[in-house]
């Protein structure tokens, strides 16, 4: 008896991930193309490691484009150029952000440091929600949005002030844009990660991989093991696909019931 093909989630549908060229991003876009994506563009300011990302899908359904989106004329350029080489945009999943880079206690926040987070975490996900609504509005896709939040936007952190009101922000984002966009077909959801062991939180936390361990196991305990990016992924292909066509303006968390245990374990 042969095993059933999987379901591929997203055939057809042509796709932009943002922040793709490492971490979550790059392992979603992988699996947008598993699903049967037509088209997975790779977004990022990391041009070696967004080429090596795109070449690893495959030239044929997946193109690398820089972009910072901090800069709302390179997102708009981002969006419009996907159309131009796909037709159309069916899934926008606006992931790329940043770290605070002190410690950024309230007492002792640098407000130069506050800027920059918000300009790439709130701002530049602001402008890829506005772009991509924009394009699927204009060619009649009932599309899918997705951001990436975090699980400190309901429960803060120690420290990092600057980066748990960023990703505050962004559920503000999802609620207005979902409501706003509803008769239009579009959906607007958020995916709100656990601590993932991604490049950007291995520098942030600044640990060695025994003590990266030590840190998920106090995190996860009794669990499979630790969050991994490929379960963040499963989710936003998700809220990307049709399987959810009547979710939007929701948070998915996803941290395996531990979020608020992480909150005293991260510091800068």
């Amino acid at each position: 008896m042969t095993e059933p093909l999987p379901v591929k989630k997203l055939h057809g549908k042509v796709a932009i991930v943002t922040g793709a060229a490492s971490g979550i991003g790059a392992v979603t876009a992988r699996l947008f193309a598993d699903h049967g994506a037509l088209a997975v563009v790779i977004a990022d300011v990391q041009d070696a490691n967004g080429r090596e990302v795109a070449a690893s899908i495959g030239s044929d359904r997946c193109t690398y484009i820089h972009c910072d989106v901090t800069d709302e004329e390179q997102v708009k350029s981002l969006v419009d150029s996907t159309v131009q080489l796909y037709g159309r945009l069916d899934v926008m999943y606006s992931n790329a952000g940043i770290m605070s880079a002190t410690e950024q206690t309230v007492l002792e926040l640098d407000l130069s440091g506050y800027d920059k987070v918000m300009a790439v975490n709130a701002r530049g996900m602001a402008a890829c929600v506005k772009h991509a609504a924009r394009a699927m509005v204009e060619k009649g896709v009932r599309g899918s949005i997705v951001c990436t939040a975090s699980f400190t936007a309901d429960c803060g952190l120690v420290g990092s002030t600057d980066y748990t009101m960023s990703k505050h922000a962004v559920l503000g984002l999802v609620r207005s844009a979902s409501m706003q966009l509803e008769e239009r077909g579009v959906r607007v959801n958020c995916v709100s990660p656990g601590l993932v062991a991604t490049p950007m939180v291995n520098k942030y936390l600044n640990v060695g991989g025994e003590e990266l361990k030590t840190i998920m196991a106090a995190v996860y305990p009794g669990s499979n093991g630790m969050l991994k990016e490929k379960h963040v992924a499963d989710a936003v292909v998700f809220l990307a696909s049709e399987e959810s066509e009547f979710v939007t303006g929701q948070n998915l968390v996803v941290d395996g019931g531990s979020g608020k245990k992480s909150t005293t374990l991260i510091k800068s």
